[in-house]
């Protein structure tokens, strides 16, 4: 194709050139207006790219009655020209605002609409006499616009949005052409710069999650859930139920419960396990970071915030935010989380873009909340909003029964960390942890098996367990008799005692297992604890 004779937006080999080498919208779409509105000759050149509408968009756009599809429309995103010498020179001469009453337009509405749900070219050689597409008459009379031509920025079948000229001059036909070439390769750019945008929020993400997963790789919690009691069987059975939902989940329960691996446990069987579980250790982190540490911050937005960084919310987006310790949380802080939780949204320290965000909430406290927010610590309204289902970890001290299967577990983990020959529990080793009351419950456990795995030199298995007043009376009890002291119980003696202990408490309490003098109070242990037990060993109320 021939160069135009009379080209009124100059050279079009040098506008091809100049938005072929433009990878990122904010710079590819101002200078292709610029370039195709050099001077006076074309009064205004203007690009509307077709996007959903933003929050609120509908309801202060000027052209809602006539918009029929609420789902996408035409933003004006470039504009550029030259307003006639009669114009207040203090006004925008060059119209590069995007805003006004034409920075959205309804799709299939006016010519614009019309070139963008059609993917038609329309073209008017004599405004004056084809006045039906003329929304403001007078500007095209004050401003002598002689001609029109606005062109479908399409790539790939898809409308991408609408390029169109208002000039003084009419356009001939080697223009046109030009025209509808550039037109092709303004669409092909927008699409690669799309593409190149969403590579690098992708690149992005990926390194900021990495960038967390390495940390979380050094403070990893324990291996799976581990155990046959009836707690563990009733906590993987509320798992189940919750999982696949949405619903907030507080897990309550002593330190060292295994709180963070239930966590895990409830993104694993749910729909966002592809996506991150991203965690805040809520207790550390201080008090003047809190923000930064949920929300992000942009670069300069205070003292040592040399980068944006984007924040635990950002990373969870589309996964699991776990929120451990979330009792820790300053009271006056709980407001801006409580209002995240609610309405979906943030922004940034030091930004006014909010972004939308999908994070699903799971929080973990050895507090008791509720009693908290009564007494004004903690923000009742916050409490209702995390605790939607609740999960309550027994302490291990509850579930003896899981003892064996733990430690088998981490005895295996930690010959192979220490490059050791298996280890194998005696029963002599299996009662000793069981008659131990566990006050820091199973990470206790998982650090005694780990020390006694680094001392063992002859294959004999030796726990340094602190005295635990808790099990001295039951000590006593048993050196008052070395027959009995020397003793050894098979696990089916064990447990037919635990089950006729069990008969007796029900018994002596009439069958009453909650409140004062219960059975459960009596065995010194949580009702619920005593049902699943019950339950186990079939023992009828």
């Amino acid at each position: 194709m021939s160069l135009p004779r009379h080209a009124i937006f100059g050279d079009p080999t040098k506008i091809l050139l100049a938005i072929s080498g433009k990878h990122h919208l904010p710079e590819l779409l101002p200078l292709a207006v610029r370039l195709l509105a050099p001077d006076a000759q074309v009064a205004l050149a203007r690009i509307w790219l077709v996007r959903p509408p933003l929050e609120g968009d509908c309801a202060s756009c000027l052209k809602a009655d006539e918009c029929h599809d609420r789902q996408r429309c035409l933003h004006l995103v470039a504009s550029y020209g030259h307003a006639s010498l009669g114009q207040d020179r203090s006004q925008d001469r060059h119209w590069e605002r995007t805003t006004g009453d034409f920075r959205r337009m309804p799709m299939a509405v006016r010519k614009i609409g019309h070139i963008a749900a059609s993917g038609e070219t329309v073209q008017i050689d004599d405004v004056s006499t084809d006045s039906q597409w003329i929304v403001r008459p007078a500007w095209v009379r004050d401003e002598a616009i002689q001609s029109f031509f606005g062109l479908p920025l399409r790539y790939r079948n898809e409308t991408l949005g609408v390029l169109a000229l208002f000039s003084r001059e009419p356009l001939n036909v080697s223009s046109r052409d030009w025209l509808r070439m550039i037109a092709d390769h303004l669409a092909a750019a927008i699409a690669n710069a799309r593409a190149v945008d969403e590579i690098e929020l992708l690149k992005s993400r990926l390194e900021q999650e990495n960038e967390y997963l390495r940390e979380e790789v050094e403070v990893a919690s324990f291996g799976e859930l581990v155990g046959n009691s009836p707690a563990l069987q009733t906590i993987s059975q509320q798992i189940d139920l919750v999982a696949p939902t949405e619903s907030s989940v507080l897990i309550l329960g002593e330190s060292g419960t295994g709180k963070e691996l239930i966590a895990r446990e409830l993104h694993r069987r749910s729909s966002r396990a592809e996506r991150p579980l991203i965690k805040v250790n809520c207790a550390a982190v201080p008090r003047e970071l809190y923000e930064s540490e949920f929300f992000g911050h942009s670069k300069g937005s205070f003292t040592g915030a040399l980068r944006d960084r984007a924040g635990r919310f950002e990373l969870a987006d589309g996964g699991t935010l776990f929120l451990d310790e979330i009792g820790e949380i300053p009271f006056d802080l709980q407001a801006k989380l409580l209002r995240v939780l609610q309405e979906g949204e943030l922004e940034r320290i030091g930004e006014e873009q909010t972004r939308r965000l999908d994070v699903r909430i799971i929080a973990a406290t050895n507090r008791n909340l509720r009693q908290e927010s009564a007494e004004g610590r903690f923000r009742q309204d916050l409490f209702y909003r995390l605790s939607v289902f609740p999960i309550e970890l027994a302490p291990l001290r509850e579930r003896v029964q899981d003892i064996p299967l733990l430690a088998e577990h981490f005895l295996q983990r930690f010959a192979r960390r220490l490059g050791r020959k298996p280890l194998k529990l005696t029963l002599a080793n299996v009662q000793q942890l069981q008659r131990y009351s566990w006050p820091g419950n199973v990470r206790e456990l998982q650090h005694v098996l780990e020390r006694a795995v680094i001392i063992c030199t002859d294959g004999k298995l030796r726990f340094d367990l602190p005295e635990d007043p808790q099990t001295q009376p039951r000590m006593k009890d048993t050196q008052a008799n070395d027959a009995v002291s020397d003793q050894v119980l098979t696990d089916q003696e064990v447990r037919s005692l635990e089950r006729e202990n069990t008969r007796r408490a029900l018994a002596v309490s009439g069958g009453k297992v909650y409140g004062d003098g219960g059975a459960a109070e009596l065995l010194g242990i949580k009702p619920t604890t005593l049902l699943s037990r019950m339950r186990a060993f079939g023992i009828q109320r």
